[in-house]
């Protein structure tokens, strides 16, 4: 029998979540049933959607949802066998029994060197939004100009990098001025703090006085109002994420989007990684390859310490992570 941890949602978050919203609990697990299994958490993620979705799909008691790469310790299902590694969605604990059902091995062809927290960043969930965002919803194309807020987060470091091996011109934003240096070491052609320059409009119109072709919306709320007027004709917008948004209790209003849609020929699209499921595995092997050819980096911020989660999901919605937010049991 195993001694199992795992954080609940003790109530529902109003406005940005604080400690007081979480709850650690344990319980004794039995040993697995034929077919079934024992994970062991190694590394969790913590990502944005957690935010919305903690509204949306779960209730107060609830393990929070996430995403981990567990090590297989008891297995009664030849397809795991015990020492092997699987991405599953556990939530926020540390051991879990599993029938093998939701359950996806490491990708045969990942190399030693490379860490398995990997598939929880770069050549994972973030690395396959950024993906099928960029060719699923933009269509980018090479010699078009893309812009991205929270460009160095897990999904936006990874979909400038992707614009850059398609040939287009890359607009990003951050944060802080370590951030800016940081998506210039990844070679976007232009980066900037928002939160120091003096006019957004100025400043998205000096990086790219013909347009946007593309825009990688992850922020929401005002960015956009001021984006929209900037976009070229026939111009393409994935809408990933609205994290400005996300902790608000009342909805933001903004300036109406139509005019700007109508005349310029506008496609803007709300999109969900899962919609392109059966596409996973060779685009994971995609992101696989860039990264083993130096073309794709992956910058991590770890937070050591399975009772640190709540923290470091509260750090990472603050803006705390440099790439992808991951925790190290």
């Amino acid at each position: 029998m195993v001694r199992a941890k795992f954080w609940t949602l003790r109530q529902h978050f109003v406005g940005f979540p604080k400690d007081s919203d979480f709850e650690l609990k344990e319980e004794d697990l039995p040993e697995p049933q034929d077919g079934g299994v024992l994970l062991e958490a190694v590394f969790l993620s913590v990502d944005p959607y957690m935010r919305p979705y903690s509204r949306t799909r779960m209730k107060e008691g609830d393990t929070m949802i996430g995403t981990q790469v567990s090590k297989v310790v008891r297995s009664r299902n030849p397809n795991y066998p015990i020492g092997s590694y699987v991405v599953a969605n556990c939530g926020w604990r540390t051991h879990t029994l599993s029938n093998g059902s939701d359950l996806r091995l490491i990708h045969p062809d990942w190399p030693k060197e490379l860490p398995l927290s990997l598939t929880l960043g770069g050549i994972g969930m973030p690395g396959l939004t950024a993906l099928y965002g960029l060719e699923e919803v933009c269509e980018i194309k090479a010699g078009e100009t893309l812009l991205i807020n929270a460009a160095a987060g897990a999904v936006g470091s990874v979909a400038g990098q992707i614009a850059k091996i398609k040939g287009c011109r890359v607009v990003g934003c951050a944060g802080s001025d370590e951030k800016v240096s940081y998506l210039k070491e990844l070679g976007f052609d232009y980066a900037f703090n928002y939160k120091t320059i003096s006019s957004l409009k100025d400043t998205l119109q000096e990086a790219a006085p013909q347009g946007y072709d593309c825009y990688f919306e992850n922020v929401g709320g005002e960015f956009s109002s001021v984006v929209l007027p900037q976009m070229r004709d026939f111009g393409r917008i994935a809408v990933c994420g609205s994290i400005s948004t996300y902790n608000d209790t009342d909805l933001q209003t903004g300036p109406y989007v139509h005019a700007h849609m109508i005349f310029k020929q506008l496609r803007m699209e709300g999109f969900l990684v899962y919609r392109w499921k059966h596409k996973d595995q060779d685009s994971i092997k995609r992101l696989l390859n860039w990264v083993k050819e130096g073309k794709l980096q992956c910058r991590e911020h770890i937070t050591k310490g399975f009772e640190n989660m709540p923290g470091a999901f509260m750090a990472m919605l603050k803006g705390a992570n440099t790439g992808k937010a991951v925790i190290k049991v």
